[in-house]
């Protein structure tokens, strides 16, 4: 399956106003509210460009993100406006022979439970809220995703089963981990700790996204493919950022993605690819373009007991 490309990165070109944020400036989930035609426009521009499944406009859904901006009491609120505005244009551009998915952005917020800057218990009944508006939008799976603190990825992944439990509906949950380019996750957990961590919780699917580009994640993904008992998913960044004319810009071309992307398929047998911050839907259109002409690699996975704290 495709996935889609950033969220934030077509916003930012999408010549927004304050007004349009309500005076929220930089709060991108206020959006499904204010601007759901925006969103709606995305969300349309990545499913032509070949995409299988969208995430939803709701990264910043959480406690700390919202908090920020003095409303979260809306956690579950704008989860649900922002998978409903992406499952009305998956559900218009599905046809009886090809479904479109909805993935529920789940992303970390900014406070990490380890390092003591909040507690499990009130990001995981946060995290709960957040999938069960995700949940009454129509989600066909949720994405835990850009995880620097495996508590906090916990903390997600559990809130969304119990979320689940509660709605009387259970769908798939995926969980990405981000591997900084010192080779381990922030908080120093390296991809075989983080692993072992997260395959007891459960979850349907692991993989990477953010951060790096595909060329530092591509060891990384070799060892979840040989060792990870789910199908293996990545969503990388076009690149590096270097710095432009206008700021941080991210120099990896659609075909360099496509080509890199389409090598994970086949060498690694991934079963779900996308993009992440810089990367747009002309990135995708030549990913989609380029794994529709490759054959998904056979996994042979070695289960290699192990412990991490």
């Amino acid at each position: 399956m495709v996935g889609d490309g950033a969220m934030g990165t077509q916003l930012q070109a999408a010549d927004l106003t304050l007004d349009d944020f309500n005076n929220l400036e930089g709060c991108n989930e206020i959006l499904n509210d204010t601007r759901p035609d925006v969103i709606e426009t995305i969300h349309r521009a990545y499913f032509e460009a070949g995409a299988d499944a969208v995430e939803t406009n709701t990264f910043g859904c959480n406690l700390s993100n919202l908090g920020d901006y003095d409303i979260a009491d809306r956690i579950r609120d704008l989860s649900q406006r922002g998978t409903a505005i992406a499952k009305r244009v998956a559900d218009e551009m599905s046809t009886p022979d090809r479904r479109r998915y909805v993935l529920g952005s789940m992303g970390p917020g900014t406070k990490l439970p380890t390092l003591g800057h909040t507690e499990y218990a009130v990001i995981r009944d946060a995290y709960t809220e957040a999938a069960l508006g995700m949940l009454e939008g129509g989600a066909d799976a949720i994405l835990v995703e850009t995880c620097q603190d495996l508590l906090q990825l916990k903390a997600a992944v559990l809130g969304s089963r119990r979320a689940m439990a509660q709605f009387g509906r259970h769908i798939p949950v995926i969980a990405h981990v981000t591997v900084e380019t010192t080779g381990t996750m922030l908080l120093g957990s390296e991809i075989g700790a983080a692993l072992t961590a997260v395959e007891p919780l459960g979850v349907d699917m692991i993989g990477l996204n953010c951060a790096t580009g595909p060329a530092e994640m591509s060891e990384h993904l070799r060892y979840l493919s040989q060792h990870a008992r789910t199908p293996v998913s990545v969503m990388p960044n076009a690149g590096l950022p270097v710095l432009g004319a206008n700021g941080a810009e991210y120099p990896l071309q659609p075909d360099e993605l496509a080509e890199a992307l389409s090598g994970f398929v086949t060498d690694y047998g991934l079963s779900l690819v996308g993009g992440c911050c810089g990367t747009t839907p002309e990135h995708i259109r030549q990913v989609a373009d380029a794994i529709a002409g490759v054959q998904r690699a056979e996994r042979h996975v070695t289960y290699e007991p192990a412990v991490a704290s």
